[in-house]
């Protein structure tokens, strides 16, 4: 349920401690699932003022961890993330609206991976954790769309990416 106490706009960043980006696709027709750190970036956020919200968050792309290193490692590699030359997977909203489902609001913005900048759209859910916030949302995305991966035969296209957000207040 969308919980609102705060009448004011407030600042917020998010931290990776209490927080998960993780991703899931088909490799070889099983399930990996990964996850990225480094979480950094700034969030205004007021429920009550969504035109005023506005989230502009990045992770850093060499933190990508499968629980496999060699697989990890290649993942940093220039067919993938390339994470040396493009170090941050940075999102920018450029706005965030109600949505028929009370629980959700819906956020629309840029996913740019390396350098590749593509509309995204999807429903989340804001929830008050004392003077913090904690975003909730899941999205699909085609990992071709950014160049990542390149024409692998027996890695999926799709992948869903889940995120979890702890955000403190400044």
């Amino acid at each position: 349920m969308l919980v609102s106490n705060a009448t004011v706009t407030r600042h917020f960043t998010p931290v990776d401690e209490g927080s998960e980006v993780s991703f899931k696709i088909k490799n070889f027709g099983f399930n990996v699932k990964g996850t990225f750190s480094g979480l950094n970036g700034n969030i205004i956020f007021n429920p009550d003022s969504l035109e005023a919200s506005s989230f502009d968050v990045t992770v850093d792309a060499k933190t990508v961890n499968t629980g496999i290193d060699q697989r990890d490692n290649h993942l940093r590699k220039e067919e993938y993330f390339d994470a040396e030359k493009y170090p941050k997977i940075h999102f920018t909203s450029t706005k965030i609206t109600t949505s028929t489902n009370k629980k959700y609001l819906f956020v629309f913005g840029n996913l740019t991976i390396k350098d590749i900048t593509k509309e995204i759209s999807f429903p989340f859910r804001a929830v008050v954790k004392g003077d913090d916030y904690l975003f909730e949302g899941e999205f699909p995305l085609n990992r071709r769309d950014f160049n990542v991966g390149g024409s692998s035969l027996t890695m999926s296209d799709h992948l869903t990416v889940t995120l979890t957000v702890l955000s403190k207040k400044k």
